[in-house]
């Protein structure tokens, strides 16, 4: 569970000023492997940098095995740790099977901003169940408002095909109550000091990618 700040009073804005529901609520899912937990750490550390409160839980059963994993971070959380059920303002998928997986949680008016790859779990490989395909899942999805980003191709352009999470977050920023300044921060202070010229280069691009959502 991510640490509670401190000055309980800040409240967080939607983009253009818009003042918003008490807690500002992300849901990012993906697979073990996909570097969910880290991109969820990056965001409670933007918070710590602002001395705002935040709030979290993780979940990453199955993890190692290619299983679904699910971070609930509240920004200006007062209370719970998880986030109900159609009440998300941002959901960060790392896949789209999982962005389409925990779609349920979005409140009206929400965002999706997924990555574009599609990653067959390795129970369903396993069973030979049948798994829909990306044209499937983007029309069930139709109904959202939802940013679709190709963070391989990006991250490859970075310089490392690992950095596909720093490219989710960089293109998720815009949207979030948390300065650019901070998140980045929070970026140099928490990934290997050896990759940090890749990764803050997968965020960049990751910004400009999510600016055309």
């Amino acid at each position: 569970m991510l640490p509670l700040c401190t000055n309980m009073s800040v409240r967080g804005h939607h983009a253009g000023g818009k003042e918003m529901k008490e807690s500002y609520d992300i849901l990012v899912v993906g697979i073990g492997g996909q570097g969910t937990i880290l991109a969820s750490n990056i965001l409670g550390e933007a918070c710590m940098i602002e001395n705002r409160p935040v709030k979290g839980a993780e979940t990453h059963g199955m993890a190692q095995r290619g299983g679904s994993v699910e971070s609930h971070i509240r920004v200006d959380g007062h209370f719970g740790p998880l986030i109900a059920p159609g009440t998300a303002d941002l959901i960060l998928a790392f896949d789209l099977l999982e962005a389409f997986r925990y779609s349920y949680f979005l409140r009206p008016g929400g965002k999706i901003i997924t990555n574009s790859r599609l990653v067959v779990p390795t129970s369903v490989f396993m069973q030979g169940l049948p798994v829909p395909t990306e044209r499937e899942i983007l029309g069930r999805l139709s109904d959202y408002e939802i940013c679709i980003i190709d963070a391989e191709g990006l991250a490859k352009e970075a310089g490392s095909p690992l950095t596909q999470n720093i490219v989710m977050m960089g293109a998720a920023s815009q949207f979030l109550p948390l300065k650019q300044e901070s998140l980045v921060e929070s970026v140099r202070r928490l990934v290997p000091p050896k990759t940090l010229e890749a990764n803050l280069k997968a965020y960049e691009l990751g910004r400009k990618a999510g600016s055309s959502c």
